[in-house]
């Protein structure tokens, strides 16, 4: 099979397409055969040497979404359709920048739908680390306001279509003043231009702060994210697309304006339960959840693939189809 073998940290040449055996899935595996995976910033920091664990050569890739191949204990048919993420894919064993993939049946969602492998493929993740940021993270209701720092990333995206779809009110940045019609169209009630510093805008939209906060851009934006949200309000920390997610010598007093609650939520496969799952997918079908359209790349454009993602430049997910 075709497969895509990182050899070491390093530049995206270090990404390198070869041909290798199709794996055999032991006791309590399974086999999928690939029909695409999403990439996320994980596989960036696996790449640049930042993630921890990692044995190399690997097979990059935290999720995928495609078919059983074979499943040894008979439980899951040929022909299943699967999602699959989390639980050490890429990073201990094999991960789904491949045509296949074997994967422990713990991480493997069911779910049956008529869309695109490319749209398919956007989804398991994104919508994972999206479901959970607003559940687990913030308990949000509908009623409520929700600051998403970092809106046009792929999980920015997702998690303005979902708090829209449970009744919230949807404030989300970009640092790109091009992309502020992006978000208008995907839905979000106050787009807001990202300067560094907005906490003072966001509150002449919302006096008093707004109910809850998805940092997505690090520790660079946290505190200010934090001074935009009211007292007894929640922000979650959930993503780090500025590489930078430690706090150097914090003293939480003057670090945390006061009543203003820190979270953070970074979620497995089992936190993604497949009715969420299918849900999402039947409202994507009917047109009544848009996660955002993927960028599609095939596999032997994984280094220009990388490299978009590398350097912010693309708005939303990026899919390879094998």
């Amino acid at each position: 099979m075709r497969a895509v073998v990182l050899i070491g940290p390093g530049p995206v040449e270090n990404l390198e397409l070869r041909e290798i055996p199709i794996p055999e899935p032991g006791p309590g595996w399974v086999r999928i055969r690939i029909g695409a995976f999403g990439l996320n910033r994980s596989e960036l920091h696996t790449r640049l040497g930042l993630a921890e664990g990692v044995t190399f050569p690997r097979v990059p890739g935290i999720e995928c979404a495609g078919t059983i191949d074979l499943d040894p204990s008979g439980e899951l048919p040929a022909g299943q359709q699967v999602a699959a993420m989390m639980g050490g894919m890429g990073r201990t064993f094999d991960g789904g920048y491949a045509e296949y993939t074997v994967v422990p049946r713990a991480l493997v969602i069911p779910f049956r739908s008529g869309l695109a492998w490319e749209v398919l493929g956007a989804v398991p993740e994104t919508l994972q680390t999206a479901y959970g940021s607003l559940t687990v993270g913030l308990d949000l209701r509908a009623g409520q306001t929700v600051l998403i720092r970092g809106g046009t990333s792929s999980v920015g995206l997702a998690a303005a279509a979902l708090a829209k779809d449970m009744g919230a009110t949807v404030l989300a940045t970009t640092r790109g003043a091009e992309r502020i019609a992006a978000l208008k169209a995907h839905g979000v009630d106050h787009p807001i231009l990202d300067n560094g510093r907005i906490a003072d805008e966001v509150r002449e939209l919302v006096p008093g702060g707004v109910d809850g906060a998805i940092e997505l851009v690090g520790t660079p934006t946290l505190p200010d994210t934090l001074a935009a949200t009211r007292v007894h309000g929640t922000v979650c920390f959930t993503g780090m697309l500025s590489n930078e997610w430690i706090v150097r010598d914090f003293y939480p007093i003057s670090y945390l304006p006061n009543g203003v609650r820190l979270t953070g939520y970074g979620g497995e496969s089992a936190d993604l339960p497949a009715e969420v799952l299918q849900r999402y997918l039947d409202g994507i079908a009917a047109g009544r959840v848009d996660l955002g359209a993927p960028r599609v790349y095939r596999l032997d454009g994984i280094r220009d693939a990388h490299a978009e993602m590398e350097h912010n430049r693309a708005v939303g997910k990026l899919v390879v189809l094998p």
